[in-house]
């Protein structure tokens, strides 16, 4: 089979890799589409992990099922997240799941970008199965928008209050779509003109910067710099709380007015990534239409094409790339 292997974020090869065989209570996953993160644009993030085939926003079809599955069949459309819990530890009993010990171990194999990947036992309990009327490009949004289903529980924003989004990429963008759908008072600001052209086709009241934002009840700091999280930070309104969606490089420093803060009683609350509720409810709000690839403006790619997605995200040129695979004729 075909798989893109990162081995530098200006390194990303074609290469033909054994088709992996599901084992006892494991899957065995045609993909149909597969979105690449802004997450591993992050030269520091990616590199460390490299060299790896890239993908962990898969959608497909089940090709084949390990002895003992009986959640499954083949042929079943489903959404596989890369991570699955344990279900049974304090971190989960909390709610906590990707602090539990078994989610940070637990990953498909090889990757989303590859015509094939198996499901390790643990990570099927964190399979969904398709709506019929669910798209693979849209299913492949899935993961993505259940981080941002994390976030915007996390910072507790309800009906009526005001949010701002600093950063308007498609993380932003679903942000902003969500929260308008449960009625929240939306803005956003971006330095590209395009990005805030289209959010602001999606019903986002935009500022450039550096013009200052009203202040927010809820502001969501996106780009992982110091500079926007202070940004962030000063668009907060008293009481307001700062979701720190993306984490700084590891031994940047950063400093804030600790005293303004303070006195403000303004909350910095980190965002990481996503568990299982957060998956099932991402999955009813793709298939309500409140988040679909159409809306979000995606640009379709094949496999072999799979290089060009990823520079072109790292350019910003582009706002989500999907790689989409053809039906094979295997099993």
């Amino acid at each position: 089979m075909r798989a893109a292997v990162l081995y530098d974020v200006d390194d990303i090869r074609i290469e033909d890799r054994d088709v992996p065989r599901p084992g006892d209570g494991e899957l065995l996953v045609q993909t149909r589409a597969s979105g690449i993160c802004t997450g591993d644009i992050m030269a520091w993030y990616v590199r460390r992990k490299a060299p790896l085939v890239l993908g962990h926003e898969p959608a497909g079809v089940v090709a084949a099922t390990g002895p003992g599955v009986a959640e499954f069949s083949k042929g079943d459309r489903v959404f596989v997240h890369h991570h699955a819990p344990c279900f049974d530890c304090r971190m989960c009993a909390r709610g906590d799941y990707v602090q539990c010990a078994t989610w940070r171990q637990t990953a498909i194999d090889p990757g989303g970008l590859a015509e094939f990947f198996r499901v390790p036992a643990q990570n099927v309990r964190d399979t969904l199965r398709l709506p019929e009327h669910v798209p693979f490009v849209d299913a492949s949004l899935v993961e993505p928008l259940a981080c941002v289903v994390k976030s915007l529980r996390r910072s507790g924003v309800r009906d009526g209050e005001s949010l701002h989004v600093l950063g308007l990429g498609v993380m932003g963008l679903m942000h902003a779509l969500v929260a308008l759908s449960r009625g929240v008072r939306v803005t956003g600001s971006d330095p590209i003109a395009s990005r805030r052209e289209n959010a602001q086709r999606l019903g986002v009241q935009t500022v450039q910067p550096p013009q200052r934002p009203p202040a927010a009840d809820v502001v969501i700091c996106g780009p992982g710099t110091p500079e926007a999280l202070r940004d962030a930070f000063a668009a907060a309104a008293p009481g307001g709380t700062v979701v720190m969606f993306t984490p700084l490089e590891p031994g940047v420093p950063f400093t804030l007015d600790a005293n303004d803060l303070y006195f403000r009683d303004v909350r910095l609350v980190p965002s990481y990534s996503c568990g299982p509720q957060d998956t099932r409810e991402a999955l009813e709000l793709i298939a309500g239409g409140v988040v679909t690839a159409q809306r979000l403006g995606a640009t379709l790619y094949s496999l072999e094409e799979a290089p060009q997605a990823y520079a072109a995200l790292r350019s910003s040129s582009i706002l989500k790339p999907i790689v989409t695979f053809e039906p094979s004729l295997f099993g």
